[in-house]
């Protein structure tokens, strides 16, 4: 998990096997909070468990660096149910991750969403998995989570400011 501290807001990323969309999303949020001095708390994890302990794809890893995005310490995780009471956001990459996750979601948990609604011209869509693809599929895959987090961390200071209010109250 990338801790920067233990931010009131904690985002995990969640694809099929954790080791491109997912972690790719984790190291895309890591840069760009990191770079906005935005203190978040994030994770990602897959909804299969075949690649659990293993590091992102070596093509994922590949694209990320061009991009100067460093994924050398993430190893890929199954979501858990206890994921829903930990965060406070959670992405699904596509609609059939989407589900899975809606199905595993205890009474009370957070309401995982689609990662591409942080995009007003993507609602409803999912990011393409590339793991059967070429280097293109990639390359895709990354514009698409790059303007996902955008959009997510324009909301963010609204979503931070509307706790510390309510927070404040009580």
């Amino acid at each position: 998990m990338t801790s920067q501290t233990d931010s009131p807001c904690r985002v995990l990323f969640v694809c099929l096997g954790n080791i491109c969309r997912s972690a790719s999303a984790e190291a895309v949020l890591s840069a760009k909070a990191t770079a906005k001095a935005i203190s978040l708390d994030m994770d990602s994890a897959g909804t299969g468990d075949w690649h659990v302990g293993q590091p992102p794809d070596e093509r994922a890893v590949a694209a990320a660096a061009a991009r100067g995005l460093d994924m050398s310490a993430q190893r890929a995780r199954q979501v858990c149910p206890d994921d829903f009471l930990r965060f406070t956001h959670i992405f699904a990459m596509d609609t059939s991750n989407l589900a899975a996750l809606n199905a595993m979601r205890p009474a009370g948990g957070v309401q995982p969403q689609l990662l591409l609604n942080m995009t007003p011209d993507r609602q409803g869509q999912d990011v393409p998995d590339p793991y059967y693809g070429g280097r293109d599929g990639f390359e895709h895959m990354l514009d698409l989570i790059e303007a996902a987090i955008d959009g997510f961390l324009q909301k963010l200071p609204h979503e931070v400011s509307a706790a510390q209010e309510i927070g404040g109250r009580s």
